[in-house]
């Protein structure tokens, strides 16, 4: 069967071989207080600022998931309010967590097909600005620009952005946002279980302002950990190795970017083109993600696809929330192959 449901998805073709690897080296049983994680820990920090382009001055964590990410926001962040910036489920789900920890958390919902809100927009008392970079849920992405123009619009804010369904796979601009967060089972085509945080110079010194020391997460200790490259819990520690093994071997993030564009332009053409049955759910090009497209039908084609999908090999992702019963969507991930992507598309071809 090949995965192309947006997370988690399919694995890169070689981290079978990784584990092994792993195994025999005796990883799954190491001590991650030892100078073999430390040693660990800082090449993989090494790598990702390599690969992905991340600012000299930004600090990277892991931690066990985005969602948990969410919380160390909210904990070590935000002493009153954040501004929840959204137009889809996750972002939904992150601002009604956020409410629960700091009731006065601010949503601020827009629409699917809009490129965002009002880019210009000032939001007033927001310690923290939060925006789903990529709305899995939908297919809808928010642009380097726009982050661009909402961080010069409020020199005050701290801007947070989860990255989940993007990170790995997207050129992302890290100096348009002082918190960036995202798991590994996505862009990155590892197992679920490992969560990267990374912070600006101005979100640690937000953390210190408040000082927040209350939690085995809380933004500080994290810090104080990561100088010794350590972890301020008992971490993934096969995770964290298979993504220091894929970043050894994938491209630089520009030219991931550019073949993944690439690709998504030839999925975008075939369903504007001869979409009927199945078309994509969002019409504003300028919104599409490029990492999931969501395709929406008729309930009965929707079950009909997904059935025959599976009969022919192929594992659809579901809708999500309200759009459950009317879309499924596709991964366009980078391991992805694209003798896979080109079965895929023939396969369609029968529905649109």
């Amino acid at each position: 069967m090949i995965s192309f449901y947006p997370g988690p998805s399919k694995l890169y073709a070689r981290v079978p071989n990784f584990l092994k690897d792993a195994c025999a080296s005796g990883i799954l049983s190491m001590n991650h207080r030892s100078a073999e994680f430390e040693d660990l820990f800082k090449r993989t920090v090494d790598l990702l600022r390599q690969k992905l382009n991340i600012p000299s001055g930004y600090s990277l964590y892991f931690v066990s998931s985005a969602t948990e990410c969410w919380e160390i926001i909210a904990q070590s962040l935000i002493k009153k309010q954040s501004v929840h910036v959204y137009n889809g489920a996750f972002g939904k789900k992150w601002f009604d967590y956020t409410s629960r920890l700091k009731p006065e958390a601010v949503a601020s919902p827009f629409d699917q097909e809009t490129e965002a809100l009002s880019v210009t927009k000032t939001f007033e008392n927001a310690e923290v600005i939060c925006f789903t970079q990529n709305e899995t849920s939908n297919g809808t992405q928010v642009s380097n620009r726009i982050l661009h123009t909402v961080r010069k619009s409020n020199p005050e804010s701290l801007i947070a952005v989860d990255a989940t369904s993007s990170m790995g796979g997207i050129e992302l601009d890290f100096l348009t946002a002082d918190v960036w967060l995202a798991s590994v089972q996505k862009c990155f085509g590892l197992p679920a279980g490992l969560g990267i945080l990374i912070c600006s110079p101005a979100a640690l010194h937000r953390a210190r302002e408040i000082n927040e020391r209350n939690h085995y997460n809380s933004l500080l200790f994290l810090e104080e950990m990561a100088q010794r490259n350590q972890t301020s819990y008992t971490p993934n520690v096969l995770d964290i190795y298979l993504l220091m093994r894929v970043l050894e071997e994938i491209k630089p993030i520009d030219k991931i970017n550019k073949s993944l564009v690439a690709r998504y332009r030839k999925w975008e053409t075939m369903f504007d083109s001869k979409g009927n049955q199945l078309q994509l759910l969002i019409k504003n090009k300028a919104v599409r993600s490029h990492t999931v497209l969501t395709l929406e039908a008729k309930p009965d084609v929707i079950q009909l696809v997904k059935s025959k999908a599976k009969q022919a090999g192929f594992i659809l992702g579901e809708g999500y929330g309200d759009l459950k019963n009317t879309t499924f969507r596709i991964a366009n991930f980078p391991a992805l192959k694209r003798n896979e992507i080109a079965r895929l598309m023939d396969f369609l071809y029968e529905f649109i």
